[in-house]
């Protein structure tokens, strides 16, 4: 047996190494023994390697939340030029702070220790701690780890949140979570994943789903093509779910998102019937997410430009380039605003992206993070 990232595979049996290299190498050839059952257990490793191994990505310096012009300067000022991150774990003190999916949780910040940090073991614990990030594939553990992330996915309506969440734990194969390297308490920082709307059209999650979105939709020119989306066009589009603590290190958007695209192209090769595979073949992706919006911004006299919308997640601000149309929409909920945005409304934002256009926006995403 041997054990890879985790995971015990059982060799099936093999002939003498002699007997498998005799096929492999002209006659004449000959190797001692010595480096014939090496090769073999080179040859055995690669045939065992799974696709997609547990991913690790260690956060770097910390970036604003946010990345148009206007709200980079009001994330800088909200800051204070502090070059630590924060996230949240309960074992530690720190201040409340509301995640992305409305919910509070304690943080603790993650700072870089550098030798002129001037730390020491006497010195009083704050709080702060290092901290490592990995990809895991979604797994039924994690179910309340993801309803938590996903509370006011569809803002206060009342759905069947948990069957929602039956569906992205019942999808391994296309789909990660990120955890703290070692946690204990086995936290879900972020969740992404991408499902077919017309593989699960019949379930009554995504019947409340489809609902919210028509109801929400003021837009005459826009309710048309929504209306597709979610009926006849459903088996082309993948619902893409992505919903994290708000103050993730942006670092780990771009592996995260190419986990994702590169496990949905996978899908369509590897998924074990015609069906599945099919279900995998996107030719739009539509996107639920949130953004704050001045108050005044669909006043003549309001405030216009970059200075409307303030992108909470720094790759929204990408799709929304991309998208082929999009809608907004007020939200009930709404989360504790700094004075910075005290203008601003918690306002939710739907938007629809050409697969085509997915390459795109992983070039623009690693640019961006990597400015």
């Amino acid at each position: 047996m041997v054990v890879w990232y985790g995971e015990t595979k059982t060799l099936p049996y093999f002939p003498p190494a002699s007997v498998l290299l005799a096929g492999a190498f002209p006659a004449g050839g000959s190797f001692p023994p010595f480096c014939q059952y090496a090769i073999l257990f080179v040859v055995c490793l690669i045939c065992i390697m799974p696709r997609k191994p547990v991913r690790h990505c260690r956060p770097a310096r910390c970036l604003p939340l946010s990345f148009s012009p206007f709200a980079r300067s009001m994330a800088q000022i909200a800051s204070n030029n502090k070059v630590a991150h924060k996230v949240q774990n309960p074992r530690f003190p720190g201040n409340n702070l509301p995640t992305s999916s409305g919910k509070r949780m304690v943080n603790h910040e993650l700072i870089d220790k550098s030798e002129d940090s001037g730390s020491s073991d006497d010195e009083e614990f704050d709080g702060t701690v290092q901290a490592d990030f990995e990809f895991f594939d979604p797994k039924p553990s994690d179910f309340h780890g993801v309803k938590i992330l996903l509370q006011t996915y569809l803002d206060d309506k009342q759905w069947d949140l948990s069957g929602f969440v039956d569906v992205i734990l019942g999808q391994p194969t296309v789909g990660t979570v990120i955890k703290i390297e070692n946690d204990d308490d086995d936290g879900i920082y972020s969740i992404v994943t991408a499902l077919n709307l017309g593989r699960y059209k019949d379930l009554a999650c995504m019947a409340a789903l489809k609902e919210f979105l028509l109801k929400a939709c003021r837009q005459k020119d826009v309710f048309s093509k929504l209306s597709l989306f979610v009926g006849d066009q459903a088996k082309d589009v993948g619902l893409l779910v992505s919903q994290r603590v708000v103050n993730l290190p942006p670092q780990l958007l771009p592996p995260l998102y190419d986990a994702l695209f590169d496990e949905v192209s996978w899908a369509t090769e590897d998924e074990p019937t015609k069906e599945l595979r099919s279900s995998f073949c996107f030719k739009f992706y539509l996107v639920i997410s949130k953004i704050y919006k001045h108050k005044n911004a669909d006043k003549q006299n309001g405030p216009s430009g970059d200075q409307t919308i303030v992108y909470i997640k720094a790759e929204d601000e990408i799709f929304y380039e991309l998208s082929s149309w999009s809608f907004s929409f007020p939200l009930h909920t709404q989360l504790v605003r700094t004075d910075e945005l005290k203008d601003y409304l918690l306002t939710g934002l739907v938007m629809a992206i050409d697969a085509s256009n997915i390459p795109v926006f992983r070039q623009k995403l690693h640019s961006l993070i990597d400015q």
